[in-house]
């Protein structure tokens, strides 16, 4: 449930950003990721729809249910007025012994997304463990990634590149560091807003920097994490056993944290962004509120910032 404090945050849209974004309304298509709803993928169509979404991001579980049946998946958005919009296809190595695989494993992705008339094909990479990184990772991930691209193209689906946290592109510098080694031509850049404001950057200044590369954005805000209860923060480790890392940052919905998103749109009209503008929320971030709720807060703060969902 929308609480009064989320609502009154979420009318404080400067009227100049909104009469600005007026215009660029009906070019931009927003969508939302059904990450939040995990494998129950019928209710994440079910929901999405009902709050007013128009596309839909998936991920492995759409392919782990559908992927021997593509048609059934196209035929049950078409019924929910849903494009599916980008398949989040998982990670990409930079291993050299598990290249081949890697690159079959998200060819095979992008022919199911073919299929099921999805557009989109989404990689983050996989950051190598128990050692220091060099240069040449970068490099590698960069060239890896246009080779990939070149064969999700010939099926005529583009691919995007999503910097994560914990990833090889996580700090803008380490952004900057993959794509000078990637071919723009068949790698595009899916730019998360909170990642990247996560990561030690400015999303504001990135998205008119990599205006050229950015085919899809992920629009969702990020705060320090709340402080875990006492009971939590004791656990038995056992000798040699990696201590887990608490998170110290949470990703909420649009407002409730520190992303400068009046700049954030304001970046996407001076560039004429008009891609897929995908809302995603990994997880809800309140006890008590439900995947759908935590949909109507995000789509409450792009209404009243003048955008048509």
């Amino acid at each position: 449930m929308v609480t009064r404090r989320e609502f009154l945050a979420a009318l404080g849209a400067a009227p100049a950003v909104l009469t600005a974004l007026q215009a660029q309304t009906k070019s931009l298509r927003f969508g939302y990721a059904a990450i939040t709803w995990g494998s129950e993928l019928t209710q994440a169509m079910d929901d999405i729809a009902a709050v007013g979404f128009r596309g839909i991001q998936l991920r492995g579980e759409a392919f782990a249910q559908f992927g021997d049946k593509p048609a059934v998946l196209r035929d049950a958005l078409a019924q929910h007025r849903l494009t599916f919009a980008v398949l989040s296809s998982g990670n990409l190595s930079i291993d050299p012994e598990r290249e081949r695989d890697e690159l079959a494993t998200h060819v095979r992705h992008a022919q199911f997304v073919k299929d099921a008339g999805g557009e989109y094909l989404q990689v983050i990479d996989e950051r190598p463990k128990d050692r220091a990184i060099v240069p040449a990772d970068y490099s590698r991930l960069g060239r890896l990634m246009s080779e990939l691209g070149k064969r999700t193209a010939e099926l005529g689906v583009p691919l995007v590149y999503h910097h994560h946290m914990n990833s090889l592109g996580e700090k803008p510098e380490e952004v900057d560091a993959v794509l000078e080694a990637a071919d723009k031509k068949y790698v595009r850049v899916l730019f998360d807003v909170a990642h990247y404001q996560q990561g030690g950057g400015d999303p504001v200044a990135a998205i008119r920097k990599y205006k050229e590369w950015i085919d899809v954005l992920h629009l969702k805000d990020v705060r320090p994490a709340p402080p875990a209860p006492p009971q939590a923060s004791i656990v038995p480790v056992r000798p040699g056993q990696p201590v887990a890392r608490t998170p110290t940052y949470q990703f909420v919905e649009l407002g409730r944290g520190r992303v400068n998103m009046a700049g954030v749109f304001t970046a996407m009209r001076d560039i004429n962004f008009a891609g897929w503008a995908i809302v995603e929320l990994d997880r809800v971030p309140d006890a008590g509120r439900t995947p759908k709720e935590s949909a109507e807060i995000n789509k409450r703060f792009l209404v009243d910032r003048g955008f048509r969902i």
